[in-house]
């Protein structure tokens, strides 16, 4: 049997934060550190080598956005750590930040998600895997914003569908449980998305991340 997954979790509320880790060890995860302000989630990312950080965006010392700013500097400094990153509010703009050219390993959930144990600690190990989390009404506000005109109009409303599953780091499998249709189904809308978009002939790892960020950034 694999070892847990390693977290450290970042939360200035301590009320807040004792429920997130009671939370995480009961779904079996290793809560190896906690810290209530940015600097000490960067000393003990440092130190500690989690697999995974849950950080809430805003946290001491100035309560703005200095989880966000720690996230960002404990990723470009550790690559292989997936970041969660908690926000009270939709902010689409932190999202794409914290993404920048690459959303492997990186997620962004509200905090009402955090009631629901399924979805964070299927947050937790996408991340951990190097996959993508972002929360569903961060996917529909940048939906609800595309342009006719944009790259993405030549797409189905169906392939938009998937692609906007593709968005919040859904496998095939689960976006086939989501629209209630085949896995073979979804296939061929990934590729008829993959293909559309011009990404037919890059490598085949790439491709979902490249059509993510174009997703992302259209409108964004």
């Amino acid at each position: 049997m694999p070892d847990p997954l390693r977290l450290v979790v970042a939360e200035d509320h301590a009320l807040i934060r004792e429920g997130l880790v009671r939370i995480l060890r009961d779904l079996g995860f290793d809560v190896v550190g906690q810290a209530g302000d940015a600097p000490t989630l960067e000393e003990l990312a440092a130190e500690l080598r989690p697999d995974v950080i849950v950080v809430d965006v805003q946290m001491p010392p100035t309560q703005t956005d200095d989880g966000l700013r720690a996230a960002e500097r404990i990723r470009s400094a550790q690559p292989d750590v997936g970041i969660l990153v908690l926000s009270q509010y939709v902010e689409e703009h932190y999202a794409m930040e914290l993404i920048g050219e690459d959303p492997r390993g990186v997620g962004y959930l509200l905090k009402d998600r955090v009631a629901d144990v399924e979805t964070i600690g299927e947050a937790v190990r996408r991340v951990a895997a190097g996959g993508s989390a972002l929360d569903p009404e961060v996917v529909a506000r940048m939906f609800g914003r595309r342009r006719t005109g944009d790259v993405l109009a030549g797409l189905t409303p169906r392939e938009r569908e998937v692609l906007a599953l593709m968005a919040e780091g859904r496998s095939n499998i689960g976006i086939a449980d989501v629209l209630g249709v085949t896995g073979a189904a979804v296939e061929k809308h990934v590729t008829g998305i993959f293909s559309k978009l011009g990404l037919a002939k890059e490598p085949t790892e790439h491709r979902r991340v490249s059509a993510v960020l174009t997703f992302l950034r259209v409108g964004g």
